[in-house]
């Protein structure tokens, strides 16, 4: 075990296309000679100071899963390259790691030399494991998706679940769990059977504050080369036991392919999924990102789409184009992660070449209105180049997601990069979401509160908004077209006495006036501006 501590100052980088630049430090969380690829995070349920991520490693023909641990909110980090303990043949990649309501870790895999669905599970954060009595599901399976229930109110507390698709006609979601943290888990459970001719691929598992189990999927044609048709959803009020169903629950045109240009690797559109359960006005919607292109609001090249449901699933909105890059711009946004933070925040980060067309950038989308509108925001200090990994089975395979989780009001993105030697490792950065594309412009303390003229005014496409806060508290900048229709909002959020600017990128937005708005407890105020294309 070995201990990697991360120093802020050295990983500061600026990249230099325009002025484009991240503002997040960033560092790699366990660097050595393996692979690591498919990176996943998930946050103790009770103490979200621990931090638990995994990933694909591969060095030479062996395969494992990583085990990768931070206590002290992603500060520092221990971790290895294999899980300690456990049957090496059992171990094949695609980890799902999960922490129970007992602080036990649970990381689940594919089989290696012996096929299957396997767990291992610690209950000394990650330092030694034990296998769980047998195989979960043995024949050919993939992608499993583990959960926990995390709502102490819930009759289902503490509960995870596991789902993947079944290898066997008609290639159907199953779903096990366990009630007593992977010492054994339940029979198989059928969730779908398929829609038309499709098979179901990529299920995402998550949790609703009653205890509610959601699984959604991509239902894909059953020929080469499998494009996602439509999206699969499916809930049980019962613990995993029984399910309704919805074999379509909205359309979608994915991107799945072994060939992603200009890169030739395997890319996929499986959902991702996260629930809002911070009690407030947004509680219980659900919120489902997929990869798609060629069906609005997607352009022609892959974008990152959002649905969102308000009635536990039953009906699923229009879908929201999530990156706020150009429309049909030849550019790739692909593999998003998703997760609710605590203040209701919508955070995805995907892979995206918006500025070099040979290389890739991480990208964050953050909503604070439900989804409705996004602002863009860069995570990555330095680009790499994507390419298939030697050792990692399927062609062009690199890997076919990213990870993020939030805590203590943070974001914890994981991604992978084979900068600067050339091997893949898991990538990570710390980022306060408070502050998100919002600039502190003076330490001085305002006397009154103020909302200045943006600049420069007539804009094309992007404008600055200085405001003051004098006051601490509840400080929103929001953005209206002239018939008072609100197209953006910029800030919503406690905010404490100083000067701050805010950028606004209109490059979506037709020409034309706009006003923006500032509204605290004891003020508001609007100005006037002009967008000219």
């Amino acid at each position: 075990m070995k201990k990697f501590i991360i120093f802020y100052a050295i990983f500061l980088f600026f990249i230099s296309t325009g002025n484009v630049k991240s503002q997040y430090p960033n560092y790699r969380i366990f660097p050595s000679n393996y692979n690591q690829i498919e990176p996943s995070i998930v946050k103790h349920p009770l103490n979200p100071q621990i931090l638990f991520a995994s990933a694909y490693t591969i060095y030479l023909s062996y395969r494992s899963e990583g085990v990768y641990v931070s206590t002290n909110g992603g500060l520092n980090w221990t971790g290895v390259d294999s899980v300690r303990g456990t049957i090496p043949q059992n171990h094949g990649g695609d980890p799902g790691p999960i922490i129970d309501k007992d602080g036990r870790f649970i990381i689940t895999h594919q089989g290696g030399f012996v096929s299957g669905m396997y767990s291992d599970y610690s209950t000394n954060l990650g330092n030694t494991w034990t296998s769980t009595a047998g195989p979960i599901a043995t024949g050919d399976n993939d992608k499993g998706a583990p959960q926990t229930d995390d709502v102490s109110s819930s009759p289902y507390y503490g509960r995870t679940y596991l789902a993947w698709t079944r290898y066997v006609n008609p290639f159907p979601i199953v779903l096990s769990y366990t009630t007593n943290g992977a010492v054994n888990w339940s029979s198989i459970i059928q969730i779908n059977t398929r829609y038309s001719n499709n098979n179901s691929y990529g299920p995402y598992v998550s949790v609703g504050l009653g205890g509610e189990v959601y699984v959604s999927w991509a239902s894909s044609l059953h020929v080469s080369p499998f494009t996602e048709d439509v999206i699969g959803f499916a809930k049980s009020t019962n613990g995993g036991v029984s399910w309704q169903v919805q074999e379509n629950a909205f359309d979608c045109n994915g991107i799945r392919t072994t060939q992603l240009n200009p890169w030739n690797i395997r890319a996929n559109s499986f959902p991702v999924m996260d629930v809002d359960k911070t009690g407030g006005s947004r509680s219980g919607w659900i919120y489902i990102a997929t990869a798609e292109k060629n069906l609005a609001p997607a352009g022609t090249d892959p974008d990152i789409i959002f649905h969102k449901s308000t009635n536990n699933g039953s009906t699923w909105s229009q879908g929201v184009r999530v990156n706020q890059d150009p429309l049909n711009n030849g550019r790739n946004q692909f593999f998003p992660a998703i997760t609710v933070d605590a203040d209701g925040g919508i955070n995805i980060i995907y892979y995206d070449n918006r500025h070099v067309n040979d290389s890739a950038d991480v990208y964050l989308s953050r909503s604070t209105d439900g989804g409705n509108t996004w602002s863009d925001h860069l995570v990555t200090s330095q680009r790499f180049k994507p390419r298939a990994v030697a050792g990692a089975i399927g062609t062009g395979n690199m890997g076919d997601n990213l990870g993020i989780t939030s805590g203590n009001g943070k974001l914890y993105p994981v991604w992978m990069s084979n900068q600067p030697d050339d091997i893949f490792h898991v990538w990570s950065a710390i980022i306060d979401y408070a502050t998100i594309g919002i600039e502190q412009i003076s330490s001085e303390l305002p006397q009154e509160f103020l909302l200045e003229q943006n600049y420069p005014n007539p804009f094309n496409p992007e404008t600055k908004i200085n405001f003051s806060v004098a006051k601490a508290g509840n400080t929103s900048i929001k953005i209206y077209d002239i018939t008072g229709r609100l197209v953006k909002t910029l800030v919503e959020q406690e905010m404490r006495p100083g000067k701050y600017s805010v950028s606004w990128n209109a490059v979506n937005e037709p020409s034309g006036v706009y006003f923006y708005s500032i509204e605290t407890a004891s003020f508001k105020q609007s100005k006037k501006m002009m967008l000219l294309k």
